[in-house]
């Protein structure tokens, strides 16, 4: 299958090298020339295992491709995946211009059928903010082609992406039209050949079970360090405590270790995201989620 990638940051490019590894034709688009001169020589701008490998050996093999050009990574690919960043705004809620200008850029160029998909990480309604913005420049250029719009967020951790794509534990496809979850499925057919691990819902609910699955890893942090806190208080053994309470199969020992905090890029800018959805969007107070922010 024929596909596009826009972005060629950490999401981008572990997505784009695993899709070519299982035998799809991809086409990854960054409008900076030096990084893709250094990915076309087989380097990588980030440290993740086995990524350069795969990099290297699908770029000989010819089934992984970048460019600078927008109109050829349009044409290219049926599937159309967004994988640009999403940097938080000064209240915290995520900047989609780079989501919207590529959604722009793909309303413009394109002469048949695509599937848009989000790939990165957005709030609820991008889908609809993206739809819009590709039917603006349709209408703009006063053409009707169809086209579907997909949430598919990424669960990937930092040094062991290659191995979350390659054997995800779940797909999450957020669409409402039949080709396209049809299309979706037939990309993912070889990740899950198995066990099925496709999940299909709306968009919106797609979306969401991005940032709630951030915002949950993130309060299990949290109340681990409170809980250790107060052990250390009452002369109790946080190991101990730990252990009883991971034994539990309901809780589990994943993410349940006392420490410095949660950190890094995802789990404070999803956090200060999802915050910025309940209080300013959607009238409705989460909280749990406030209470544990940066703790």
């Amino acid at each position: 299958m024929k596909v596009t990638v826009i972005g060629t940051g950490y999401v981008g490019l572990v997505s784009g090298a695993c899709l070519a590894e299982v035998g799809n034709d991809v086409l990854c688009l960054d409008l900076d020339p030096a990084k893709i001169s250094i990915l076309e020589a087989g380097g990588i701008p980030i440290h993740e295992p086995g990524l350069q490998e795969i990099v290297r050996r699908n770029v000989a093999a010819g089934r992984l491709r970048f460019t600078t050009d927008v109109e050829q990574s349009v044409h290219h690919g049926t599937i159309q995946f967004i994988a640009v960043g999403t940097p938080p705004d000064e209240d915290g809620s995520a900047d989609l211009q780079y989501v919207l200008a590529a959604a722009r850029n793909i309303g413009r160029v394109m002469t048949d059928y695509k599937v848009v998909v989000d790939k990165s990480t957005v709030p609820v309604g991008t889908g609809d903010a993206v739809h819009a913005a590709v039917a603006a420049e349709l209408r703009q250029r006063e053409v009707d082609i169809p086209f579907s719009v997909v949430s598919n967020p990424e669960f990937l951790k930092e040094g062991a992406a290659v191995e979350d794509f390659m054997r995800p534990d779940r797909i999450v496809v957020g669409a409402s039209s039949d080709q396209a979850i049809h299309l979706m499925r037939a990309l993912y057919d070889p990740f899950q050949r198995n066990h099925e691990r496709m999940i299909v819902t709306d968009v919106r609910s797609a979306e969401l079970i991005k940032y709630a699955a951030n915002a949950m890893l993130a309060t299990r942090i949290s109340f681990m360090n409170e809980l250790a806190n107060l052990a250390e208080v009452l002369g109790a053994d946080i190991e101990m405590v730990r252990r009883g309470i991971g034994s539990d199969p309901r809780i589990g020992y994943q993410f349940f270790y006392p420490g410095c905090g949660y950190g890094g890029w995802c789990f404070p800018k999803d956090v200060k995201a999802l915050i910025r959805t309940d209080h300013q969007e959607a009238g409705v107070r989460l909280p749990v989620v406030p209470a544990r922010q940066g703790a």
